[in-house]
């Protein structure tokens, strides 16, 4: 296992099984940038934890199911299914805070890590947000 591969099962670690905000601080360079379906472009790595405050307090306890894992050279991708209960508050891009739903989520996604010197400088996460705001309700009933 390299390093690219042990970083970002930390991470997962991190953000899953063992919630930890110091460990993914951590793990991402002062300078790193990332990319999220829900909140875009991300530089830095107080701007990126905060956005793993964020999940991890809106979905606590959540577990992540790796599908398929791979590593080449310093760059390591988790396909997987990340899921729990919407047991917290969660923050949206615009500010607002939504209360918990209480509803279960069960998502596939997609993570990208690419690591120099032990630490993350850019990091890609992707899923299906529709699929994501659906599990919790938050989207109307009738079509568009």
């Amino acid at each position: 296992m390299g390093e690219a591969r042990e970083v970002m099962d930390r991470l997962t670690d991190a953000v899953t099984t063992h919630p930890d905000l110091k460990v993914v601080a951590d793990l991402y360079a002062e300078d790193a940038v990332a990319f999220t379906p829900d909140e875009g472009e991300l530089r830095g790595r107080d701007a990126i934890v905060a956005y793993w405050r964020t999940m991890t307090e809106a979905v606590p306890g959540a577990t992540f199911r790796p599908l398929h894992s791979y590593e080449s050279g310093d760059t390591a991708i988790d396909e997987g299914i990340y899921s729990g209960r919407n047991t917290g508050p969660l923050e949206l891009p615009n500010g607002e805070t939504l209360p918990p739903t209480q509803k279960e989520v069960r998502i596939r996604g997609v993570d990208i890590a690419t690591v120099k010197d032990g630490r993350i400088v850019d990091y890609r996460l992707y899923f299906d947000e529709m699929d994501f705001l659906g599990q919790l309700g938050l989207l109307p009933d009738e079509p568009f």
